[in-house]
This record gives C-alpha cells, sequence and structure tokens, in this order.
C-alpha cells in the first residue's frame, strides 16, 4: 500500500507517518496518517482522499477485494514515533517513552528529546529539583510518541 500512497504524498511535500488496515466493528478501515512540518489541514486529508480513492478505484485488480472505509487523517497531537524518521523529527520535542522493563523503578518516562543515534535515545528529564539529561537504549523502548506537556 504503501508504494501506492507514496507518489501522492511525495507530490504534495507530504510525510507518510502509517498505514493500517484493521477490522472493527465488522467493518474494514483503510487509515492513512499524513504529515508535514506545521501539521496537516482538513483540505489536504481530503485531497490525499480523493487522490487515492481515485487511485485504487482504477487499479485493476483490486489490491483490497473486500469492502473498506478509507480514511485520511493526521497523526494527530500525540502521534506514535515509529520510524527513524519520526524520531528525528521530534528531537527538542516533549515526548513519552514506554519501556519493556522497569529502569530505576519506573517504566514510563516523559521529557524533552534531546539527541538520538542508531542506539541511543537521550530525554532531558525532571523531577522537583533538578533538569539532567538519560540516555536510553533504543532496543529497550517499548512505545514512544509526542506528548502534551503540562
Amino acid at each position: 500500500m504503501k508504494q501506492i500512497v507514496d507518489p501522492i504524498l511525495e507530490a504534495n511535500h507530504f510525510d507518510l507517518s502509517n498505514i493500517e488496515f484493521v477490522k472493527e466493528g465488522g467493518s474494514w478501515y483503510l487509515r492513512v496518517y499524513i504529515d508535514k512540518p506545521g501539521g496537516i489541514t482538513l483540505n489536504e486529508c481530503v485531497m490525499v482522499s480523493e487522490a487515492l480513492s481515485e487511485k485504487l478505484d482504477a487499479m485493476d485488480p483490486d489490491p483490497i477485494p473486500q469492502a473498506y472505509f478509507l480514511e485520511v487523517s493526521s497523526p494527530g497531537a500525540e502521534r506514535p514515533l515509529k520510524t527513524d524518521q519520526d524520531f528525528n523529527n521530534a528531537v527538542g520535542e516533549y515526548i513519552h517513552i514506554s519501556l519493556f522493563q522497569k529502569l530505576n523503578g519506573k517504566k514510563v518516562f516523559e521529557g524533552t528529546l534531546k539527541a538520538l543515534d542508531e542506539d541511543t535515545l537521550t530525554l532531558e528529564l525532571k523531577d522537583k529539583a533538578r533538569r539532567f539529561d538519560q540516555a536510553f537504549d533504543r532496543k529497550t523502548i517499548a512505545n514512544a510518541r509526542l506528548a502534551i506537556e503540562f
């Protein structure tokens, strides 16, 4: 599906955040999450949805033979971070990570993503008295997403 969506996004300078094909409540949904610096507008989602719908309808054989609903949207304010590009785009942003196993008695951390490389992600964390950097082995991270700082 990515190879079908990518040309539409590239022509409009949008990024693909995620694609999912899921069954919910007896119906199938093809969800395409798109983004760009500064965020995606509703009109841009509609434009991509229409272009993708036309492209899928014209394909023979049909790449998705069963009935489904097509949804194109922004990944949202607390979007998941999955790819290296997602993490690179999030440097300087406040993020939430969950670990597979506890580190210093905790599995969940939130802080500003300061740096990353192939193996390590560094967050600036704060506690009641200070700010400090904490490095995490990327293999230990179960989930990551942007977060809203309160």
